[in-house]
């Protein structure tokens, strides 16, 4: 038997994994200095280097015993809440009312794994962030506190064998390497382009604050491209780009979905997942509020799919990249077979609602006509560039902008049926956003007095996990809608937490 109600300390390894994560912070906040020093290394004293080293290492290493010592968790039987108590020289005291309770994460991280502990993290509706972790400990003692947390109960028994079986999860779907490699190689272009582009500036940066800089000549890369024509230059440098971002990709698939596996426990779905760092997820189907849908070109052709799954949360377009729950490389049939699990049925379009023809000419004007009057105007401002590179540059854009315009436009679609509300968006990722009325928690209609005499209009929709839009459509009919779904709110016995 695990008595909760007297105040634990986490397990004496966590002062290990404290010093590693501030070690590590400390790193990545201070890399292009530590990265100056690398470069300058034979210039600069050795033994104040090392020594100062060495300091940092001792103050992070007392720093982060002191913070193992006043860390303490348990649960109040009397007020029903689970307590954390922490901080060296600011106490902080952490209540959280255990009905408040939405999800308990058991996670490893490369350094926790190592060492043999876990870390527990808590999340309640409100708040997009965790709202409390445990960050040292063993994965019996987790286990037993998470199904402490979650289900409420007020004494906690070890869990004998028989029940142990009755709750063994069954697998219902593993993510296999080659899906994860698909995916790596048809995803995530602009945020690995944008990371790739945040490094090197980075980099660049900092290297050319050193005196004397003699890393990267720009008169030997200048001659370096000389030797190829305009054309074959621009070229090379696209084809590094691409190569660049693919392997980026793939690499960051690889680790952050290694062994992707969803089972089944009880009413809930279990998530696990990871290569360096092992994450567990337990999702229960009726706190789901939006889920996502999304698919290009290429992901069709190869049968597979990202599902991403928004809970209820405070802030839910605030939630962090790391901390978004996706179901990635999926085939048709398993994206269905997930769906009918968080649903209990599988989604289907009902009556489709178009925009107006409007949307299109306003996003021409803005994203297509606008830059290139622009551009015009600082042509004939300056020499910046010629009026051949501009007429190239300008055919380029308006070709690539007004394909991405013109699909844009097809693809915005709304879905209406008795059970859900299906919005579908993209150019090139297609995303559908899926949403049951009765998890509506607030509707905004909008029309601005230059649409009254088209009637068009707008409406939002808002959930705990997250919005759905639908914009210059019939403004009749999306009142019609609106009462519709106002109907379905009032008159719905179903519970969504």
């Amino acid at each position: 038997m695990t008595n909760f109600s007297q105040p634990q300390k986490q397990s004496l390894l966590g002062v290990v994994v404290m010093f590693a994560n501030t070690l590590q912070k400390s790193v990545r906040a201070f890399w292009p200095v530590l990265l100056i020093w690398l470069v300058k290394f034979e210039s600069l004293n050795k033994v104040m280097v090392f020594g100062g080293i060495a300091a940092v290492i001792v103050i992070i290493a007392i720093i982060s015993y002191l913070q193992y010592h006043f860390f303490t968790f348990h649960i109040d039987e009397e007020t029903n809440e689970f307590i954390i108590q922490k901080g060296v020289l600011n106490r902080t005291k952490i209540a959280i009312q255990l009905h408040k309770i939405q999800q308990v994460n058991i996670n490893q991280s490369l350094i926790q794994r190592l060492v043999g502990v876990h870390k527990l993290e808590i999340d309640t509706a409100g708040s997009d962030k965790k709202e409390a972790s445990i960050s040292a400990i063993s994965h019996e003692l987790a286990t037993i506190l998470k199904e402490r947390l979650i289900n409420h109960s007020a004494v906690v028994n070890t869990i004998s064998q028989e029940n142990a079986t009755e709750e063994t999860p069954t697998s219902l779907l593993k993510i296999s390497l080659i899906s994860l490699i698909k995916i790596g190689f048809t995803s995530n272009y602009i945020k690995s382009f944008a990371l790739l582009f945040v490094f090197f500036t980075t980099i660049m940066e900092n290297l050319r604050q050193l005196p004397d800089n003699d890393v990267i000549s720009e008169d030997k890369v200048a001659n370096y491209f000389d030797k190829f024509s305009l054309y074959s230059s621009i070229g090379l440098g696209i084809a590094i780009v691409i190569a660049l971002v693919l392997i980026v990709n793939l690499v960051r698939t690889i680790i952050k979905y290694f062994d992707f596996t969803i089972q089944k426990n009880k009413q809930s779905i279990l998530l696990s997942y990871g290569l360096l760092a092992t994450k567990n997820t337990l999702l229960n189907p009726n706190k789901v509020q939006k889920i996502t849908i999304t698919q290009n070109f290429f992901q069709k052709k190869l049968d597979i799919i990202t599902i991403g799954v928004h809970q209820a949360s405070s802030d839910a377009e605030k939630v962090k990249e790391k901390d978004k729950i996706e179901v990635p490389g999926c085939t048709q049939l398993e994206s269905n077979e997930i769906l009918k699990l968080l649903f209990d049925k599988l989604p289907q379009k009902g009556a489709l609602f178009l925009p107006n023809w409007r949307k299109l000419a306003v996003n021409l004007f803005f994203l297509l006509l606008l830059p290139i009057v622009i551009s015009l105007l600082v042509k004939l401002n300056t020499d910046f560039f010629t009026w051949n590179e501009w007429f190239i540059y300008s055919t380029i854009f308006t070709v690539f902008s007004g394909v991405l315009i013109w699909f844009s436009y097809k693809n915005y679609k709304l879905f209406v049926s008795n059970d859900f509300i299906i919005k579908q968006n993209g150019a090139w990722d297609i995303n559908n956003a899926i949403i049951e009325p009765f998890k509506i928690q607030a509707i905004e209609t909008q029309q601005f007095f230059w649409q009254k005499s088209t009637n068009i209009g707008s409406v939002t929709l808002s959930t705990a996990g997250g919005t759905i839009r639908f914009s210059t459509g019939n403004y009749t009919e999306i009142k019609n809608l609106v009462n519709y779904w106002l109907y379905q709110i009032e008159t719905s016995n179903k519970n969504w937490m």
